[in-house]
């Protein structure tokens, strides 16, 4: 059993860091509110010379967080290092008490789960971390509980694995282990067919094949962490989401393709809020081999995501899709790249987009189907619905559209 921090928690935590370094004394506030929050945790859950030891545990983890804190607000510095520290501690403070309202071994994952040290950003020793499960769970247990999310590097210091974390902590586990099925216990019923919020009519799918969910998770679908899949996948392991506040239902399971039943062309829409549309264009591109690896290289140097990529078949333009935060340092990058085209033959320049969503249909039904993306432009052309870009893969199991982020709710 993989056990990720208490609602919020993460969220909180963070916020203290920020307000420390930024010298705002709410920080100590948050600390206190936190401690409350875990010991009152302890007073419902345990009793006895079990609950003595859990509040001792939890109070000798937050005095560490509460230094620490007191360190970031002295330097006015929040490393990528700290950062991962600060952020393991909710995991590090529910899991241990789980462990003991259930009566299960505990062993803390950054034992067991090697990354590299690019902190805030890690890659996991997949190798290591799978010799490491397979000797320490050589020997059977009846129930092990271990917190999700934290890792550490090769010299031992704390890293962690994204936000959403914990499912991908599991599907390693998972997969080094050979489980029959990996379940994912969430707080919502399963893949919807669109966002519920959206789409009112939204229902659960029942099952779904691993690309399918991939497309989906990639494209804004938050019930499972995109990662998480990977290991799964490769092992051929079943995932379960289920709802752990409606544990009837049967919720969605993640599987093989051909295990699924393909009742319908799509199995949903999912959708990505508020990127920046990015286009490199100019005559300078058309018949350059390489420019594509050009631009692409460039970005990867600069850590940045990509999350759609779009080129015109005369060559002259290539557009991505990123998020806000990270337009400034692609278009820095892509300057610093093509500084020769753009300013001193003239002949590229970078235009920028901002506001805008992507949309993702997502179906295995699609392959093979004709007038799909028919349906879906005459769709948003009746409704006044102006497409800025389109990528489809050439696997027809996605077709992606960019339009404006206040269109969205007309889809």
């Amino acid at each position: 059993m993989v056990i990720s921090a208490s609602e919020g928690v993460t969220d909180r935590l963070i916020h203290a860091a920020q307000l420390a370094r930024d010298q705002q004394s709410a920080y100590q506030e948050l600390a206190r509110g936190l401690r409350q929050t875990h010991l009152q945790l302890v007073h419902d859950l345990l009793a006895g010379p079990v609950r003595m030891s859990a509040a001792e545990e939890i109070n000798s983890l937050l005095d560490e967080f509460e230094e620490i804190l007191r360190g970031i607000n002295r330097l006015r510095d929040l490393s990528p290092r700290t950062q991962d520290l600060i952020l393991s501690f909710g995991e590090r403070l529910s899991a241990p008490v789980i462990a003991r309202y259930i009566d299960a071994r505990y062993i803390d994952a950054r034992e067991l789960i090697r990354t590299d040290s690019q902190f805030g950003n890690t890659a996991v020793d997949m190798d290591f971390s799978r010799q490491a499960l397979i000797k320490r769970f050589r020997e059977p247990h009846p129930l092990t509980v271990l917190p999700g999310f934290i890792a550490s590097d090769p010299e031992g210091e704390t890293t962690t694995l994204g936000r959403g974390g914990s499912d991908y902590t599991a599907a390693i586990v998972a997969a080094a282990l050979g489980a029959e099925v990996l379940e994912i216990w969430t707080d919502v019923d399963g893949f919807m067919t669109a966002d519920p919020k959206i789409v009112p009519k939204a229902y659960t799918v029942d099952c779904m094949s691993y690309e399918e969910a991939m497309e989906l998770s990639h494209f804004g679908a938050r019930v499972i962490y995109t990662p998480t899949l990977t290991p799964a996948y490769k092992a051929g392991i079943p995932i379960r989401v289920k709802n752990t506040f409606r544990p009837e239902l049967s919720g969605t399971l993640i599987t093989a393709g051909g295990s699924c039943t393909q009742n319908e062309l799509i199995k949903g829409i999912s959708s990505i809020n508020y990127v920046s549309l990015v286009t490199v264009k100019g005559t300078g591109m058309v018949g350059k081999t390489g420019t594509s690896a050009r631009v692409f290289s460039s970005l990867a140097k600069a850590h940045i995501n990509v999350i759609l990529i779009t080129q015109a078949s005369s060559e002259m333009t290539i557009s991505f899709a990123v998020s806000p935060g990270d337009q400034s340092k692609a278009v820095d990058a892509l300057q610093e790249e093509f500084q020769v085209e753009i300013q001193l033959r003239k002949e590229m320049e970078i235009e920028v987009i901002n506001k805008l969503s992507i949309i993702a249909i997502v179906g295995e039904g699609m392959r093979h189907t004709p007038g799909i993306s028919a349906i879906l432009f005459r769709s948003l052309g009746r409704n006044g619905i102006s497409v800025i870009a389109t990528a489809q893969g050439s696997s027809e199991l996605n077709i992606s559209v960019v339009i404006e982020v206040n269109s969205l709710k007309k889809r």
